[in-house]
């Protein structure tokens, strides 16, 4: 059986949103769905049983919020749901072995709650050995498409590029072919976008004495890529700043951005790294985080 598309809920706007947005991406894939939903028993139970049975109703009651917004956007998607009770990070990364694509909305609720807090998705992100998407409340269908001719939301126009990081110095082949498979899934441009200060990587090209430009470096690995994926679109670039900042400029008005995070050995804390950090703070459009050795 195919791993399943995951959309971690707590019945926030942005895990709501990204129900929605796991559900369409889930028939992309030909996926089924999956909905789950952890909960923890509040720090001042009346008792076991009772407590228990509450959060249990709670924890129903939220599924079946994301239920009824995933078979109104996307009537045809298959899909089914989990409560699990534990901590909020230990049960997202239990779903996270499990998936094919986790789906997470970027805000959430305080308190406990609601589990989709930044610090949560910040740790899943960390650990996580599958890629996992954070979506912002607010996001719809028509997002990810170019508007129609008269300047209003469509779902009926092309898909907006996807946008993927690039480090010429240390690439990450899961992150970019993850970006090439979204972009020939939604029939999208990629736009493969390197950052670096002045004076940042070059290498020397057989039988020239010049060094190559970080813009011919990102033509010859994105070389095997295109040949690999001649059906998509692929415009490179290769910006001189700090990455952070090229990169959410970048994917401005994008469908989807695309960044690598390295798995620590012995991850400490939530640490994303700064090019992620600055994505998912500050970028409005859908981040995946792909891990890699």
């Amino acid at each position: 059986m195919l791993a399943p598309v995951i959309a971690g809920v707590d019945g926030s706007a942005a895990s709501l949103a990204a129900a929605e947005w796991a559900a369409r991406e889930a028939e992309r894939r030909g996926r089924r769905l999956r909905l789950v939903h952890a909960w923890e028993r509040g720090p001042r139970p009346v008792g076991e049983a009772s407590a228990g049975a509450v959060q249990r109703h709670l924890a129903q009651r939220v599924l079946r919020q994301a239920e009824d917004r995933v078979r109104a956007a996307s009537p045809g998607t298959r899909f089914d749901d989990e409560q699990a009770r534990g901590p909020a990070t230990e049960v997202l990364l239990r779903a996270a072995a499990q998936a094919d694509l986790l789906v997470l909305g970027s805000r959430g609720l305080s308190g406990f709650t609601g589990f989709l807090v930044r610090s949560v998705a910040l740790g899943v992100i960390a650990k996580a050995a599958r890629p996992v998407v954070l979506v912002r409340a607010g996001e719809e269908a028509g997002d990810e498409h170019l508007p129609a001719a008269d300047g209003s939301a469509s779902t009926r126009t092309g898909c907006r590029d996807v946008v993927v990081g690039v480090d010429v110095a240390d690439p990450s082949e899961e992150t970019i072919e993850f970006a090439f498979g979204e972009a020939r899934m939604r029939g999208a441009r990629l736009r493969a976008v390197h950052a670096g200060q002045p004076g940042g990587p070059r290498g020397p090209q057989p039988h020239e004495s010049t060094p190559a430009t970080p813009r011919a470096l990102l033509d010859d690995l994105l070389r095997q890529w295109r040949e690999k994926y001649p059906d998509v679109e692929v415009l490179a670039t290769a910006a001189t700043g700090r990455a952070q900042s090229v990169l959410v400029r970048a994917a401005c008005g994008a469908s989807l951005l695309v960044v690598g995070h390295r798995l620590a050995d012995r991850p400490v804390g939530p640490r994303t790294g700064p090019v992620t950090h600055a994505a998912v703070h500050h970028v409005d459009c859908p981040v995946a985080v792909v891990p890699h050795p």
